[in-house]
């Protein structure tokens, strides 16, 4: 019964498409996929399409890309009481959408709710040091990330993490955790526990701008974890001896207390080091603007006359 229920799928990020890839796999029926309008992308400003209307086109799934969600209230009224299932829509949606649903909306959130409720989780654990983490299967209501929920995951951060190996980690965990809950929901064998709202936190929305380094305002430590959370986007960007980089991969040394912003190269053992607010930062990885990203050795080996 359960996998013949249509189940209308939101969502626009790559970490959306896990979460399809994995229904389709287990032969649930997609009535059709809700996801945001192509965008234009890159130097070339060319057309991009979202992932997850890729997967649908290649299942011959229809795909909706409404500019407001209420126009598509016409359309799932089409369908037998369908369930919804979003990851990483980008929307909030209102209530008189949800209640199309049957039995609502069901969401995978990559955090131990009520921590981090928001559009970064991912990147605010890395951002904080968490030693833990995880994913929540809950049911959307239209407060954000504020419904109750069905299965908790916790996960151990070492500490060298990256958003990109977090996003691949949840994405297939989470879509495994959804797949295998899913039948017990719709049966409504398992039950919601609503959240401890006194005990909630948020995370922003995260902006370009925010991936720009200040060497004076920062520390070491700070900043290491800031590369490591916006690896995937915005990616972090500073200036070193008058060149601007971006910065992929780093890590914290004791500083010598020289000024902040002041660096040191040494290109027989590949080192560049700059100093931050509090400590230093050794660079491992780099991609100079227009170039593709490279080891210190390389870097050095090209551009240290250009640092000196």
């Amino acid at each position: 019964m359960q996998k013949s229920k249509t189940i209308l799928f939101f969502g626009t990020e790559d970490f959306s498409a896990y979460t399809l890839e994995a229904l389709i796999a287990h032969g649930y029926t997609i009535g059709a996929i809700i996801t945001k309008p192509d965008t234009r992308r890159g130097r070339n400003k060319q057309l991009s399409k979202p992932r997850v209307k890729e997967i649908g086109e290649q299942h011959n799934i229809p795909v909706w890309q409404p500019t407001k969600l209420t126009d598509i209230t016409e359309d799932v009224n089409k369908f037998d009481s369908p369930t919804g299932v979003l990851v990483s829509y980008g929307k909030i949606i209102p209530q008189r959408i949800i209640d199309l649903f049957t039995p609502g909306i069901i969401n995978i959130h990559p955090s131990l709710l009520p921590a981090y409720r928001g559009p970064s989780p991912i990147e605010s654990a890395i951002l904080n040091g968490d030693t833990e983490t995880g994913i929540s299967i809950m049911q959307l209501s239209a407060a954000m990330d504020a419904g109750p929920v069905y299965l908790q995951e916790t996960t151990p951060l070492e500490g060298s993490e990256t958003s990109p190996e977090l996003y691949a980690k949840f994405g297939t965990r989470g879509a495994d955790l959804l797949t295998s809950i899913l039948p017990g929901i719709l049966d409504e064998t398992i039950p919601a526990a609503p959240q401890n709202d006194a005990a909630a936190s948020y995370c922003q929305l995260i902006k370009k701008e925010d991936g720009l380094l200040d060497w004076t305002q920062e520390t070491a430590e700070q900043i290491e974890r800031k590369i490591r959370a916006y690896a995937y986007w915005p990616q972090c960007r500073a200036m070193i001896g008058g060149l601007d980089l971006i910065i992929t991969a780093a890590h914290a040394v004791p500083s010598d207390l020289n000024a902040p912003g002041t660096y040191k190269i040494d290109v027989a053992t590949s080192l560049l080091i700059v100093n931050t607010r509090e400590g230093s930062l050794s660079i491992d990885q780099v991609k100079p603007l227009g170039k593709k990203e490279m080891p210190i050795q390389a870097f050095l080996a090209g551009y240290s006359s250009r640092l000196a």
